[in-house]
Order: C-alpha cells, then structure tokens, then sequence
C-alpha cells in the first residue's frame, strides 16, 4: 500500500522543555497561581513566618521567603524535575495526602515559563544552595550562605510565552488577585506570621495569633463594624468553625466569604449557597452576609486532587455536609450575639455561659433564662374585653431554652415599659434591649404557624354571618390552590359565584385581630406577588410569611403589661428570636457601657 506523504510522520514527542511549558498552563494561570503554589510549598515546609513580595503585579518578579525547613542539594535540583516529590510514593497516598501541595510539582511549571532563583538551606548545615534557572533548564548551581528556609524568586513570568503574558490584567487587577490568594491563606493558617509588600510597600504585616476574629479585622479596617459573630457547631465527625455576619449587617451586592476544608481554602458556590440557606427569613432575599467557615472532616469524606490549581474539592456526600453548614448558620443565628446592636463589639471572641432554667410556673424564660420581662405592677387592660393571652398557650420548647446567655437580668424581676406603643424596653446585666413588637409577633406567629402546618390543624371561629369578599376570578383561584393550609390557619373559605369567597370561620390570633383585613391582604400578596414571597421556599411558607406579617400586632398598638410578658415569652421561646420573616431584628441591645459613653462616664 503506498503511504499517504501529506499525513505521514505527523506525530513527534516534544522536548521536556515544550511540554513543561504547556503543563504550567494547568498551574501557573497567572502571578497569583505563583504565589498560590510557593505559599503552600512554604506552608508545607512547616514555615512560621512567611513574607511575599511582588513587582508590578507579579509580572516582573515574585518572591515568597520562608523559615521553613529547607532542603539540601541534592533535593532542590529534583524538585525542578517533573514529577518529583516529596509527599506522596504511590498512588494511594493521593488519597490521604495532608499536605497543600507537591514541592516539586509546581516548581518546574513556574520554572519553565520565567527566570527562577531558588535559595535554600536545611537546619545544620553550613551553607546553602542556589539554583539559577531560565525556562526551565539550570543554569547554575552555588553554594549561598543563609539561614534555614527557602526564597524563591521569579522574574520575567511569561518571559518564554509573550501570546499569555498580553492577557493578563492590569497592574492592579493582578495585585489585587494576590492579595486574595495572602487573604485566603492567612485565613487558614492562623498560626503563621504572613507579610505582604507591594513594591516596596508593606500592605499587610499580620502576627500569628489564635483567633479569626483578630485576622480578619487586621486584613479588612472595615470588619470593626461588620457585626462578625462567632460560629462553632459539631456534629459527631463534622465540626464547623469560622464567624459569620449578623443579619441585620447583611448588604446586597459585594460580600466577603471565605470557605476551608481540613485547613485548605477553596471554591464552592454550592456550600455558600447552603449557608445562605440558614439565613433564610432572617435578611432580605437579595442581601448576602460575610461568611468565613472552616469544615473539618475526616480526610475521607473530602477528595483535594479534583482540580488543578486545588481550588476545588469533591465530598463524597454533598448532602450531608451542605444539611451541616446550613444547619450550623441556623444554630448561630438562634442565639443572642446575633441579635442588633447600637455599636459591633470590636472583639469577635464570643463566651457563652451557662443557660438558666425555664422561669416560674413553667413557662419560657425571657431574654435572660431567669424570668426577664415579669412585669412590675398591675396594669389594666385598654378595654374590657380583654382576652387572657396576648397569643393562644403554646408548648414549652423541648430543650428548656428560650433564654439568651447574653441577656441575663440585672434583677430579678426588671419591668417591661412600652415606648410609643411600638416598642417594649426591657433592663438586662449588661445594658438593656428594645423590642419591636410587631417584628416580635411576626416572628412568634410565624414559627407557630409553620409547626401547625406539621402537626395539627387550625380551630377558627365560626361567624354568625359568612363574610363575603369580592375578588377578582385570579385571585379566587390562588386562595382555592390553598384553602387546606387557610384552614390549618383557622380561615375556612369556599367559592361563591365566579369572583367571589364566602368566609365562615376565621382565626383569633389576638384580640386586636382585624380578620377581614388580614385575609384581603394576604389575597392581594399571595395573587400579585411581594419582596417577602421571593424569600420563601415553598406555598407553605409563603403563605406562614404572608399570615404572620397581616396578623401580627401593629406598631402604634398599647398593650397592657400582661400582654408585654407574654409577647417576651413566646418571642424567647421561638427558634429566631432576634430576626423578623422580613430579615430585620427584633430585639437592638444597648450596651452599658454604650450608655456610660453617651453620658461622659468612662
């Protein structure tokens, strides 16, 4: 058979040096994958202290410096070799590997494309080593006198491949793009003093320390008021730490998050996406809050080598540890330093003490677990057909709380004053809290409602004459898709002509309840639609939202000083005390020694 000239002999091997050009396109993206890469090297090699400097954004030169534990001779000419490394033999180990990265594996993808200076030095010996490299062949190879550690030094990145070195960014787009990479592993790595210089210029000088809180106010001035709160939950194998935002700091657009696995900063829109979840009801649908959250797992659970640059990573049950974040942002949001304050405290570390039994008579503490919010006197009602409760009993929660650390009472027994019939003040230890009692009744009827949905259905009251409610035919349609869960509500409607509804029962939640008026604005939000419903995640709870915000007690309304207590207790008593269905507080603290500022104490 005669050959085919113009297809013969196509397929050639490509000099080493070719193709470690093309693998550093999978690692070296641009300066930060430099950075990225040789901070980890530096953090595996068990660095307490290291200093990155960049020129020009990182086009011009790169060096990171560590005092970690260096490497001889023999180790840092292997290390610009493909495929050496130091932490893994076989492939199993991929699968268990601790480490941040390969020492070795980056090191020759960076080399290939710049001018590489590598310096280092193990502990004891007398001298170190210098290897001089230019697109990824040595050069030279000295002896250097210095400490233990090592200093690698990129220059001309790109200098081989100008087609990539033209997409890169601005200078200050590729600056900005390190210090995201500092920011993250700074983030991580709390135990490391990091330092940062811009040509010439120290942008960042962070101390190792403890604590997250501190790290995170020393990378962003702005975190002093971002209402930072502490989360820490465990759930047998699974433990979450990190801080997260309190609702009512929570802005649209632009939000920091950062997220961590097993100490390793990564990427995951689904993970955010379930911490968002656990604000549910508790900011605006379109606010995000900061998230910065640390997921320790077992080294099983959680596959690294999924992505080139280890950005990403794999769970092997996604399920479970999104149920997990979101459950741990929940848990947090449930207690008292996640409620509104007059000033953020500047000190993250959160201190809990121990929680107080229910309060006299079996019924939910208040704000402080020891009875805050009995009322001091013997008010009577406005009117006289005063109703015993403000809302119908419910049952105490299963675990005893409904009392907030935070809130302990600086007497047994403080009174509850109502302020412009619209908010209700309370004294507590450390200063006192301002309720708004609308917001706070929303909350209570919503949770209520949302476990009657669950477990049982509503009792309305039956009217002596059916109320009848002109509507339009699509409004009649969207109550008839719901009239079973109106009726767990205590709404008992039926369809009357085309375009109209016959009512002949309906709740008494309080007795300011204006039935008529509720049920009509729920029609129109339910029909037409609201910034309220976009929140929600089901009809259940569009129509728990919409119930909750049209029977709630308004803002204007007197209340008698019974009816104050038992809006504190339900209030405590509930899952989210501190946030509305709308995703604004209910409960602003007042600090004492805010006070003392404000009169020239202190």
């Amino acid at each position: 058979m005669k050959r085919n000239e113009g297809t013969a002999g196509r397929i050639r091997i490509l000099p080493d040096h070719v193709a470690n050009q093309i693998a550093a396109g999978e690692v070296v993206e641009r300066p930060a994958s430099v950075v990225k890469e040789l901070v980890e090297n530096a953090l595996d090699a068990g660095a307490g202290r290291i200093e990155v400097r960049v020129d020009r954004g990182g086009k011009s030169r790169i060096r990171v410096s560590d005092d970690g534990s260096g490497m001889v001779r023999e180790d840092v000419i292997l290390c610009l070799d493909r495929h050496a490394t130091s932490k893994i033999q076989r492939a199993e180990d991929l699968r268990e590997i601790s480490t941040l990265g390969f020492r070795g594996e980056a090191l020759p993808s960076i080399a290939a494309v710049s001018r590489l200076i590598i310096e280092t030095a193990p502990e004891g010996d007398e001298n170190g080593t210098r290897v001089r490299a230019l697109a990824g062949r040595i050069q030279a190879v000295d002896d250097v006198a210095r400490r233990r550690g090592t200093t690698v030094d990129v220059q001309n990145l790109f200098l081989n491949t100008p087609a990539r070195a033209r997409f890169l960014g601005s200078v200050g787009v590729e600056t900005r793009a390190i210090s995201e990479v500092i920011h993250a592993q700074a983030l991580a790595n709390l135990g490391t003093h990091f330092l940062f210089e811009v040509n010439g210029r120290t942008v960042l000088d962070l101390p190792a320390g403890r604590d997250l809180g501190d790290r995170i106010q020393a990378i962003w001035r702005d975190a002093s008021a971002a209402g930072l709160i502490a989360l820490s939950t465990q759930r047998g194998d699974l433990c979450a730490l990190g801080v997260i935002q309190r609702p009512d700091r929570a802005r649209p657009g632009f939000r920091r998050a950062h997220l961590f696995v097993n100490g390793r900063p990564f990427r995951d829109p689904g993970i955010l996406a379930a911490a968002d979840r656990g604000y549910r009801t508790t900011v605006p649908e379109a606010c995000r809050a900061w998230i910065f959250l640390r997921l320790d797992l077992p080294g099983d659970a959680v596959d690294i080598n999924v992505h080139p640059g280890k950005a990403e990573v794999r769970f092997r049950n996604r399920r479970q540890i999104e149920t997990f974040v979101e459950a741990s942002v929940r848990e947090t949001l449930e207690g008292a330093e996640s409620a509104a304050v007059f000033e953020p405290k500047r000190n993250l570390r959160v201190v809990r003490e121990a929680g107080g039994p229910p309060g006299p008579g079996g019924s939910p503490p208040g704000p402080g677990g020891t009875g805050v919010g009995a009322v001091t006197g013997s008010g009577e009602p406005p009117d006289g057909d005063h109703q015993t409760h403000l809302f119908r009993p419910q049952p105490d929660r299963e675990d005893g709380s409904g009392a907030e650390e935070a809130f302990l009472p600086a007497a047994p027994r403080p009174a509850l004053l109502q302020v412009h019939n619209s908010f209700i003040l309370a004294e507590t230890r450390d200063g006192l809290i301002i309720v708004d009692q609308h917001a706070a009744h929303e909350r209570v009827l919503f949770e209520r409602i949302m476990e009657r949905f669950d477990t049982e259905s509503g009792a309305g009251q039956r009217l002596l004459f059916p109320l009848t409610l002109q509507l339009t035919r699509q409004e009649v349609e969207v109550v008839l898709s719901v009239t079973g869960l109106l009726r767990t509500l205590g709404f008992e409607v039926e369809p009357f002509g085309t375009d109209a509804l016959l009512v002949q029962s309906v709740p008494s939640p309080h007795r300011y309840f204006d039935a008529e008026r509720c049920l009509r604005e729920m029609v129109e939000e339910l029909a037409h639609g609201s910034e309220l419903m976009q929140s929600a995640r089901n009809q259940n709870e569009r129509v728990a939202m919409s119930y909750a915000c049209k029977a709630a007690i308004k803002a204007g309304q007197s209340l008698s000083p019974e009816e104050m207590q038992e809006l504190f207790d339900r209030l405590f008593a509930t899952e989210l005390p501190y946030h509305d269905i709308h995703g604004r507080p209910t409960v602003v603290r007042l600090g004492l020694g805010e006070l003392e500022r404000k009169f020239g104490r202190t």
